[in-house]
């Protein structure tokens, strides 16, 4: 076994189960490959526990990729595809992975699927700023471009890029967000915390990034010296938190205090969040 301990939000382990991958490393009663599944719901939440009320660890939004590793009582043990986080999510927000991948995803805070190709028609979900979908056609209406998806809904082109077109500015992403209620755990346009809004607006833009504050503070782009040279784009971490630079002296981030994403002078941010926990831990650029 291993004499460095695992992180469990990033590797898949229990005492009777654990993902083939870490025998060897860790010890379980049983060890399996998993199976590939997709989500099919706008949100899914993943939580520390099979139950609805455990805490919300992180989100899955429509399209993204996870491993399977059980799945009893309606929920399932998972991985996720995108940062490796590990977790517990309803088994009938997954199916099983699509005959085509996703063409296209969602660039604007939040749209509509509708039932037909017209906005007057019934909306049957809203949808995050980074959902994937996949299109198969085109059609306008009353001079309005929807693109058509493969499960027969229909969206606003307008509201959608081919999926490997990114934004050059991530910070821009972040700012489309603002006044997006703050929701510990959340990773959507819908609800989104700190590290989230990090998570998020970097995915938009091409670039990964773990999901965690602590992750991000550990290894997220090269750290800065101080504060002096901050430019846009820049992450100021505290201990539990990160906020995005928009200009050197203004950033943005999902506030626990504002219970909602906000820009803020940096200088009054480091005053405030002092007086209740500490000092910026560091810095560092993506």
């Amino acid at each position: 076994m291993t004499d460095t301990p695992l992180d469990r939000r990033l590797n898949a382990f229990r005492p009777d189960l654990a993902d083939a991958r870490l025998e060897g490393r860790v010890e379980a009663a049983r060890f399996v490959t998993g199976s590939e599944a997709r989500v099919v719901v706008p949100v899914l939440d993943l939580r520390s526990a099979p139950r609805a009320d455990a805490g919300l660890d992180t989100q899955l939004i429509l399209a993204e990729e996870v491993r399977v590793f059980e799945e009893a009582d309606g929920f399932a043990w998972v991985q996720a595809g995108r940062d490796g986080y590990v977790g517990y999510v309803e088994a009938a927000g997954l199916a099983a992975p699509a005959a085509n991948a996703p063409t296209h995803v969602v660039t604007v805070p939040r749209t509509f699927l509708y039932a037909e190709a017209d906005m007057k028609k019934r909306a049957v979900a809203a949808l995050s700023l980074g959902s994937r979908l996949t299109i198969v056609g085109a059609t306008t209406t009353r001079g309005t471009d929807y693109a058509l998806t493969d499960t027969g809904e229909a969206v606003v082109a307008a509201h959608l890029r081919p999926a490997g077109d990114a934004f050059a500015d991530y910070v821009a992403v972040a700012e489309t967000l603002e006044r997006t209620p703050y929701l510990w755990g959340g990773t959507s346009a819908f609800g989104i915390d700190c590290s989230g809004l990090v998570q998020l607006s970097l995915r938009m833009a091409g670039r990964s990034a773990p999901r965690d504050t602590d992750m991000q503070a550990a290894g997220l782009g090269a750290p800065l010296a101080g504060r002096d040279a901050l430019r846009r784009g820049d992450l100021v971490f505290w201990k539990g938190h990160v906020a995005i630079v928009t200009d050197g002296e203004t950033i943005i981030h999902a506030s626990g205090h504002a219970m909602m994403v906000v820009r803020e002078p940096l200088n009054e941010a480091i005053e405030r969040i002092a007086r209740l926990y500490d000092r910026p831990i560091g810095f560092r650029r993506p």
